[in-house]
C-alpha cells in the first residue's frame, strides 16, 4: 500500500485491510511515498493505493463490493 503519514484516507484503508486479514498469514507492507522522491512526483496525491500481487486493487478507497472476498483469495486464504 502506497501510503502518506497523517492522510485520513491512508488510515482508513489501512485499518479496513488489517482487518480483513487478521488471522492470516499473509504479508503487506505500508510504504510512504514521501520517503522516496520518485514515488512522491509519481502519485502524488493519488494515495492510499493498494497493490495486491503487483497490480493496483483499489486507489483511495477500498470496492465495498465484495472486497473481504477478492482480498482474502489474493491472499490466498480462499472464501
Amino acid at each position: 500500500m502506497l501510503s502518506r503519514p497523517g492522510c485520513h484516507l491512508c488510515e482508513e484503508m489501512r485499518r479496513q485491510v488489517e482487518e480483513i486479514l487478521a488471522g492470516t498469514e499473509t504479508s503487506w507492507e505500508v510504504i510512504d511515498v514521501d520517503s522516496d522522491e520518485a514515488l512522491a512526483s509519481r502519485f502524488g496525491e493519488s494515495i492510499p493505493l493498494l497493490y495486491v500481487n503487483g497490480k493496483l486493487f483499489a486507489k483511495t478507497r477500498l470496492p465495498r463490493m465484495a472486497v473481504a472476498l477478492r482480498l482474502r483469495r489474493a491472499a490466498g486464504r480462499g472464501a
